[in-house]
């Protein structure tokens, strides 16, 4: 078994980490709705169909996870694709640094404008204590996981041995009415597709969990990893920031 990252702020606890993510509050849900928007005009770039398109489907459906409307799906779809117009190239982007108290950090966007989004990104770690490396510095701490949430179906322990055996790394409960299962990254649609006709998926996400956790303790030390994490998180382009800092509740 392995410890959850804390990612922006979730806690000790790896199940929290899930609920946090899930409960969306009104100040961020804008953001949140661009986040999924970007992913999912990347995704559609790929082909409009989200029956012909692996990643356009699982983008549409962590969007809906997250309560975003489906007429912003169908114009982000629309976007991605160039539907009516022309469509703007959207590429992925991560840049790797350490912040505060010397914390690894992973930040992850979609952009139109690497040059622009570059220049914001080191210009937001620089001025809050992080510092940008160069490519590869601190993806290796980290492990590219898929973190499946899925409805609880029966006898719980009897349905956590069965994931596992359909290739779970990890699976403990979430609530009364769902399992957490983590997945290999390159794992997941095959995972998926073993589940799909024994199991409800309510939802899925990528996670980079770190292997090994720093535990932050004093007050100044979060504010400022807190700080960075919330400047890092309001630029439009970013859709992910990654850490190992085990901040406290």
């Amino acid at each position: 078994m392995f410890e959850f990252k804390n990612n922006i702020m979730a806690g000790h606890s790896k199940w929290a980490n899930i609920k946090h993510k899930k409960g969306i509050a009104d100040a961020k849900r804008g953001k949140v709705f661009t986040k999924h928007a970007k992913l999912i005009a990347l995704a559609a770039q790929g082909g409009s169909d989200p029956d012909m398109n692996s990643a356009l489907r699982s983008a549409i459906d962590n969007a809906k996870a997250d309560n975003v409307p489906n007429d912003n799906i169908k114009r982000a779809v629309a976007k991605g694709s160039g539907e009516g117009g022309s469509a703007n190239q959207m590429v992925e982007v991560k840049y790797e640094g350490y912040g505060p108290s010397g914390i690894a950090m992973i930040i992850e966007g979609v952009t139109d404008n690497k040059n622009r989004t570059f220049t914001n990104i080191r210009t937001i770690m620089s001025k809050n204590g992080g510092n940008l490396g160069e490519s590869g510095c601190t993806s290796y701490l980290f492990d590219n996981r898929t973190i499946v949430e899925i409805k609880a179906n029966g006898d719980k322990d009897e349905q956590i041995m069965d994931l596992i055996e359909l290739g779970a790394l990890d699976v403990e409960e979430s609530d009364d009415n769902s399992i957490v299962a983590i997945i290999d990254f390159q794992e997941t649609n095959n995972f998926k597709e073993k589940c799909k006709n024994k199991y409800e998926i309510i939802s899925s996400r990528r996670d980079m969990i770190p292997q090994n956790t720093t535990e932050i303790s004093d007050e100044i030390s979060i504010e400022k990893i807190n700080k960075l994490i919330e400047k890092l998180e309001d630029d439009e382009d970013v859709t992910d920031v990654f850490t190992s800092a085990l901040l406290p509740e």
